[in-house]
């Protein structure tokens, strides 16, 4: 079977919803500077590049990778589609929908709990949090390297026999809960909010605040951040402040996109030591071997003992 992947008519709605957030923020006085024209560019062109790239990366992961990954570890026999341990592939009943979206959100976990993790990884994601705006506009703010590798996370379900149209459009189901996340004008949302991540709990993940650092990593579910020790609620008390800690400073999308592995590279320079070389790359962000800088983990550690 065919499906579309749902993101083909996200996009001109993302457009619209950025437009109706942008105007009414100019026109509410507690919101007036939610926008600015040079960020929002930034994150417009940056979008734009994404969506360029996305039919060639729909391509590799789609029709090769996923593909691939189904016929091999799922080959006909006898006219009937069986998976190498011995099940039948799934087919298209609801229920098979709703838990190929559900190992698809666990995929998205790993993701992207992954990005903030690993340094190397940190480098393509950081685009995406480098605003120190949180509105639609910074939703689209994508970074062009993370769609290059995004799809090894996933090859792990059309293993176990899901189409891989299946997870395409599940994987746009959860581009599309994610963009409509960025948004400071939805309050918590009483029962939801224990089920579903919400707009709130994402204005904690995109907060330079230590205590909200590293936080809140689930697509469109919050069980995998409780269960991971990830999960952390809004405190509407703390004054948050949106962004990274150590920010590109420019609206130019080439320096955005390409800032932090400059920084890598700089850093792999400091040392001739080939280990330290390489926990500057792969380590997790902050990293050091003379300790002149620290991990999230390092500094939340640091707070809670003072």
């Amino acid at each position: 079977m065919n499906f579309t992947n749902p993101l083909v008519y996200g996009v001109p709605c993302f457009l619209g919803l950025i437009l109706l957030e942008l105007v009414y923020s100019k026109h509410n006085k507690r919101k007036k500077d939610l926008y600015k024209w040079k960020d929002l560019a930034a994150s417009l062109t940056m979008g734009i590049g994404s969506t360029i790239l996305a039919p060639l990366t729909k391509t590799i992961a789609a029709i090769v990778l996923f593909n691939f990954v189904y016929e091999v570890f799922n080959p006909e026999i006898d006219g009937i589609r069986t998976n190498i341990m011995g099940w039948k592939s799934f087919g298209y009943a609801w229920y098979i929908w709703l838990i190929c979206q559900l190992l698809d959100d666990f995929s998205y976990y790993w993701f992207h709990r992954q990005n903030h993790n690993v340094r190397f990884l940190w480098a393509a994601h950081i685009v995406h949090h480098s605003s120190d705006n949180f509105n639609l506009g910074t939703a689209v703010r994508n970074g062009w390297f993370t769609i290059f590798y995004k799809p090894f996370f996933y090859m792990w379900i059309p293993a176990l026999g899901f189409p891989p149209e299946m997870l395409v459009v599940c994987l746009g189901i959860e581009a599309l809960w994610q963009f409509q996340l960025h948004s400071v004008y939805v309050p918590k949302m009483g029962i939801i909010e224990k089920i579903f991540n919400t707009h709130t709990m994402h204005q904690v993940h995109h907060a330079q605040n230590i205590e909200y650092m590293d936080k809140n990593h689930g697509g469109f579910l919050n069980i995998f951040d409780k269960l991971f020790g990830t999960w952390k609620e809004l405190d509407e008390t703390i004054d948050i402040k949106y962004g990274v800690t150590k920010a590109p400073n420019s609206y130019n999308p080439l320096v955005i996109l390409t800032h932090e592995y400059k920084d890598i590279w700089s850093d792999m320079k400091k040392t001739k030591n080939w280990y330290h070389k390489f926990m500057y790359a792969f380590g997790a962000p902050g990293w050091s071997h003379d300790g002149s800088t620290l991990t999230i983990k390092q500094q939340q550690n640091l707070q809670k003992s003072k």
